[in-house]
């Protein structure tokens, strides 16, 4: 019929870019995960709670590390406050317990994280641009970024403005591990997991097995690989670059009518 809606799992057409990387994190959760979200992860919960309703509804969520699997999440201007947990089925206790979890290799085989500055081979900075001592920037610190980064774990980093600034060569200070220098360093130091894939606001990005540098995999629509090297501070491998795949009709309804309609989710990204 003429000007029938689009079925709701159809490609939207009709999509800002916040609703692409939360629809293409969502996409890294499995119905038997178990994650947790850090301090000012709205990108990361919209994803969780999109994946919740979605395709994953056996997901084990410990919303801002202390609810486990809250049934009416409701989204303010932290994710670390009460709303976000207070319908949740129990509660953790952060400091006796959560870390416990953590540290077995069976639970919480994904993490999401961001960073001020992302280097080649996936090495994270949130502590300071410039030298450590004389810092032209001081930022928040490692927080539990240096701990999860150690552990045998699948971290995926986010990255709202992509721009040479903040995908570096090298970090000037590495507050999370990722593949260190590359070529199985990581693996030699006796570190399992790591880094898995890079989703920033033009592309998405995973590492290279040989060499465990960053690769571009995805171009979202809109922008060209020349566009992404140019606003790259490094030369990633590349190899087969396709378009990200869009958000479907039914995912980005979620997103504006229910899990987030106010909007918190476009944090961080670049105005237009």
């Amino acid at each position: 019929m003429s000007g029938a809606a689009p079925p709701a799992g159809a490609p939207s057409t009709d999509y800002t870019v916040d609703e692409l990387v939360v629809s293409r994190l969502a996409a890294e959760l499995a119905d038997d995960d178990q994650v947790l979200n850090g301090l000012s992860s709205f990108v990361p919960v919209c994803a969780i709670e999109m994946a919740r309703r979605t395709h994953a509804p056996g997901l084990v969520w410990v919303a801002g590390g202390t609810g486990v699997s809250p049934s009416r999440p409701r989204l303010t201007a932290s994710t670390f406050e009460w709303p976000l947990w207070d319908s949740a089925l129990m509660y953790v206790d952060v400091a006796t317990e959560l870390w416990d979890w953590i540290a077995d290799p069976r639970r919480f085989r994904t993490f999401f994280a961001g960073a001020a500055q992302l280097d080649a081979f996936g090495n994270a900075n949130i502590s300071v641009v410039g030298d450590y001592h004389h810092p032209r920037v001081r930022l928040s610190g490692t927080a539990g970024l240096a701990d999860m980064s150690v552990l045998d774990k699948r971290i995926v980093y986010v990255v709202t403005d992509h721009n040479p600034r903040t995908l570096v060569e090298r970090v000037d200070f590495r507050s999370g591990v990722g593949y260190l220098d590359g070529y199985g360093e990581r693996a030699r130091r006796g570190f399992g997991g790591g880094p898995a894939l890079v989703v920033t606001n033009l592309a998405v990005f995973d590492f290279a097995p040989s060499s465990q540098r960053m690769r571009l995999r995805t171009v979202h629509e809109g922008h060209t690989v020349d566009e992404v090297l140019a606003a790259t501070g490094f030369v990633p491998v590349i190899a087969d670059v396709e378009v990200t795949p869009p958000p479907t009709v039914a995912q980005v309804a979620l997103l504006r009518d229910e899990i987030d309609p106010e909007g918190y989710r476009r944090r961080g990204f670049p105005a237009g």
